[in-house]
């Protein structure tokens, strides 16, 4: 019987708690700027400045640190996520403040993505690849499910308010990113990453990953959409709170811990480029319905409470399940890297390029709200998915991955 490795059991305890933490902050920010702050749409989209530069600026950050190893950076990251979450726990600054915290946060999130893909690919032995990317997906689904039956409790018995001087979730979610760092110490001390504590201080960019990159600038402009506004249709048009959020992140959670690691095990079935085709069917088809019923809501052709609104709850519930598609990104690019060494400094331009896309439609995203109307943001993520599409057919892989 093939025993898991400590090293793993680590790190999928470092995946379980960061879920967490993700779960009591990041999944429920934008109950926190409208109950807050009652931010409008516009703000809303400018808000993500300061929540998205950080993503452009991973790589810069990284390259800093490139004579250390990638789990001491994931330490660091961790130390800006409690920083700047916790401040805002304890304090409720001026609209300002608030975004200066918010970056500081984020910092520290956007790092700790770029070097989780990094650490769990090296921990994995060859052949494994879909099986147990799969299982570090379903993990961490698994988890915020867990965080958003904790939210939905909290909001709907009043233990949790973002009105309050203190913000409970936000602690909650200080006291998780804390715990990770103290396993990543841990992870260091057992593990050595062959290719991180010696990687040049680089930006890599070969024309071998060109269609990994238009990917990932894609999904910066699709995430931004549908993380942003997805949630807003719901808070700002149904009048939705964060109880409703949570509820709603329990069933997608429910659903995605059997259906991430059936998606690791399809990859290694039918193969990437099948996967590829599967990502991009479904985003075209989650945004035109979500584009339809908007419309609908906005143009009071549908009721806004009722049986009117399932449609959009399951929308809202199947968009989750298609950004953990972005898995298969990651494994696209294992299979294409040149060198192995090449697997962070390109992730971390994947990041850099979808943030560069979310911080353009951060604001834009807003401006189509106020002046044509929000059934058009999704309308235009619709019409970019077809890229994806286009991307799908023209992918070439190495032999053996298909």
């Amino acid at each position: 019987m093939n025993t898991v490795p400590k090293e793993m059991k680590l790190f999928v305890l470092i995946l379980a708690l960061t879920a967490l933490g993700l779960g009591f902050s990041n999944d429920i920010i934008s109950n926190y700027f409208k109950d807050a702050y009652q931010a409008t749409a516009f703000q809303r989209g400018v808000i993500e400045l300061p929540r998205e530069l950080p993503g452009i600026l991973c790589i810069l950050v990284i390259s800093l640190f490139s004579f250390i190893s990638d789990i001491r950076i994931a330490i660091l990251a961790q130390v800006f996520s409690i920083a700047g979450i916790v401040y805002l726990g304890f304090f409720t600054p001026s609209y300002t403040v608030m975004t200066v915290f918010i970056f500081i946060n984020s910092l520290g999130m956007h790092l700790f993505f770029v070097l989780q893909d990094s650490i769990g690919l090296a921990l994995i032995k060859k052949g494994e690849t879909g099986k147990r990317m799969g299982q570090f997906k379903g993990v961490s689904t698994a988890f915020q499910m867990v965080a958003a039956i904790l939210v939905f409790i909290g909001f709907r018995t009043g233990f949790f308010n973002f009105e309050t001087p203190f913000k409970l979730p936000f602690l909650l979610a200080g006291a998780a990113f804390f715990m990770v760092m103290i396993l990543l110490v841990r992870l260091q001390r057992r593990v050595h990453l062959p290719g991180s504590i010696h990687r040049k201080t680089r930006m890599v960019v070969r024309k071998e990953y060109r269609y990994y990159y238009i990917l990932t600038i894609l999904f910066g402009a699709q995430k931004q959409i549908m993380m942003v506004y997805g949630p807003w249709v719901l808070i700002d048009l149904l009048g939705k709170k964060a109880d409703t959020i949570a509820m709603l992140s329990m069933a997608g959670g429910l659903i995605g811990i059997f259906f991430i690691p059936a998606l690791g095990r399809w990859m290694d079935r039918f193969g990437i480029k099948a996967m590829l085709y599967a990502d991009a069917l479904s985003f075209i088809l989650v945004y035109l319905v979500y584009g339809a019923l908007t419309a609908g809501y906005h143009e009071g052709l549908l009721p806004l409470a009722g049986w009117a609104i399932l449609p959009a709850y399951l929308i809202f519930i199947l968009d989750r399940m298609s950004t953990q598609m972005g898995l298969v990104r990651t494994v696209y690019l294992g299979a294409i890297a040149v060198h192995p060494s090449d697997m962070t400094p390109t992730l971390s331009v994947g990041i850099s390029l979808d943030h560069m896309v979310t911080i353009i439609f951060a604001p834009l995203g807003g401006l189509i709200w106020g002046v044509w109307g929000p059934q058009y943001i999704f309308f235009l993520a619709a019409g970019l998915s077809l890229v994806n599409l286009y991307v799908a057919v023209k992918v070439e892989l190495p032999a053996g991955d298909h």
